[in-house]
């Protein structure tokens, strides 16, 4: 697996995953006529401010008109062309959800939804604006994909991929600069989770998002200390890769799911629907523990509701004494 070669140094590079949004849309802009970007008054925070400068006329802007922004991309998508839809997740699809639900998943229709600011890394921002819901609320809709990249070279993999998936597909995003944890050679499909390290066979950390970072940092430290985990980058909540999971499930026989999502719902509620089908092993989920976040810096946040390399470790070895 090639995974960045500085990601364990201090200094390792940070950059916003949503940037690798607006660059996967300017490829794809060159490439594909079809595609169209529509936001809601969110152009340079979602990164399609630049797409919106070479693309005038495929580029709309609605307004602060989410549920309306929801329906015009269905008619786009019902008329030929790719629509991706740009706003804060906790907009769309958070006040859009209806209009994701009848128009654009009922229908089918190729609808590539992008939510950024997910999380509570949004940090000063506060509770109103870090959605902590959304992978529930999407995973749940018949013919919905739920793609949740863990860095900005990722998402714009992510972006590509996600534009010629048959059908509707949702694309989580984080706000703040991220550590840059793949490369450009790193494999990236829908539905094939990644096993990013592996130590051993003690636990198995499968996380997604930002907090894969966190996850392969508290591998790491965990060695150390002679604790030997496999990490695990399930960007895809939807369709979930069951082989890959079940496989980890088996070889250590314990899980710790991380996700910058409230705990029920999320991602790991869909790995543990996966393992008690399959093959139970005890859980541990860091997560949002049931609770609105509020302002702060992200670091602090991640802290205070359980969801930093401390955390993490403390539930890896939470499990262990649990095997």
């Amino acid at each position: 697996m090639k995974l960045n070669p500085k990601l364990f140094e201090a200094e390792v590079e940070r950059v916003p995953i949503r940037n690798g949004y607006g660059e996967g849309l300017m490829e794809l802009g060159e490439k594909d006529k079809r595609v169209v970007v529509l936001t809601a008054d969110l152009a340079e925070s979602t990164r399609v401010l630049e797409f919106s400068k070479k693309w005038p006329e495929r580029f709309i802007e609605c307004g602060v008109a989410e549920q309306n922004m929801m329906g015009v991309a269905a008619g786009l998508a019902a008329a030929g062309k790719i629509p991706w839809v740009s706003s804060y997740a906790v907009f769309s699809p958070g006040r859009s959800w209806d209009q994701a639900r009848v128009a654009v998943a009922y229908s089918n229709l190729p609808v590539k939804i992008a939510g950024a600011h997910a999380g509570v890394s949004v940090g000063p921002d506060g509770a109103t604006h870090q959605a902590l819901e959304d992978i529930a609320i999407m995973r749940v809709l018949p013919q919905m994909t739920v793609v949740v990249p863990c860095d900005s070279i990722e998402t714009k993999k992510a972006t590509l991929a996600g534009t010629v998936w048959a059908g509707p597909f949702y694309l989580r995003l984080a706000r703040e600069k991220t550590p840059v944890v793949t490369t450009t050679e790193t494999p990236f499909e829908i539905g094939k989770a990644e096993v990013f390290q592996e130590y051993g066979n003690d636990v198995a950390i499968v996380a997604c998002g930002p907090l894969v970072y966190q996850s392969l940092i508290a591998a790491k430290e965990l060695k150390d200390e002679g604790v030997e985990v496999i990490v695990i980058n399930n960007h895809t909540i939807k369709p979930m890769d069951k082989k890959t999971i079940i496989e980890a499930a088996q070889k250590c026989g314990a899980v710790v799911t991380v996700e910058e999502h409230q705990v029920m719902g999320g991602m790991g509620s869909a790995v543990a629907e996966v393992l008690a089908q399959n093959f139970p092993v005890p859980m541990e989920f860091v997560g949002m523990p049931d609770s609105f976040g509020e302002s702060g810096q992200p670091e602090e946040l991640l802290e205070k509701y359980g969801m930093s390399v401390t955390k993490i470790k403390e539930a890896v070895r939470k499990v262990v004494t649990r095997k």
